[in-house]
């Protein structure tokens, strides 16, 4: 059985419908009303890599933010329900991605304890119509839901487009890491039985 899962969120903010397969190849077919924002999604399935499905429409004539946050929601509760039982994954993954200037580290331990930790400083602006302030929502809502503890550091950079999306690209590797199943684990790897 494959290690799929589909979630769909309808609210009176946004309608989201996600299809995620973690033992995919990066295949992507992203369509939200954000063009940054679908931009980064499909970051996220190509480098995980994972097969990933996403439509969703949104109140964006409001601002962004509802559709960028629900669909990390989304997001981190397919990935929670793909991985079931989390038996035999590697648990932990962590990338450093370069993209010209810009240097961001992504560290990821699918513990069941939701957390992020963001040290990317970014100023009140857009790249396209996306405000970059919604990085880190959407990173948080994607713990929250994907009950993982996620940290993203910023080593360097200038430019925004390169911060942002080397920060979702590293994010990506790092979770194809911790979510990929490794030969060397017996069960669910913690001492305490559970994750």
């Amino acid at each position: 059985m494959g290690r799929t899962a589909t979630v769909v969120r309808r609210t009176r903010e946004t309608s989201i419908t996600v299809e995620l397969d973690l033992d995919g190849t990066g295949a992507a077919e992203i369509r939200t009303p954000l063009p940054f924002l679908s931009h980064m999604v499909e970051q996220i399935a190509r480098h995980g890599p994972f097969d990933l499905k996403v439509h969703a429409d949104g109140d964006v004539d409001v601002d962004g933010h509802h559709t960028t946050e629900d669909l990390a929601v989304v997001l981190g509760e397919a990935v929670r329900q793909a991985l079931g039982d989390k038996a035999g994954i590697a648990r932990y993954g962590c990338a450093t991605l370069p993209m010209d200037e810009a240097l961001v580290t992504a560290a990821i331990d699918l513990s069941g304890r939701p957390l992020l930790v963001w040290r990317v400083g970014l100023p009140k602006a857009k790249v396209g119509t996306w405000d970059v302030e919604l990085a880190p929502v959407f990173f948080e809502a994607f713990a929250r839901s994907a009950m993982c503890n996620l940290h993203v550091r910023l080593v360097e950079g200038e430019n925004l487009h390169h911060i942002v999306e080397i920060s979702f690209k590293a994010f990506a590797r790092a979770l194809g890491q911790a979510s990929r199943l490794d030969p060397a684990v017996v069960g669910v790897p913690s001492t305490k039985g559970a994750l």
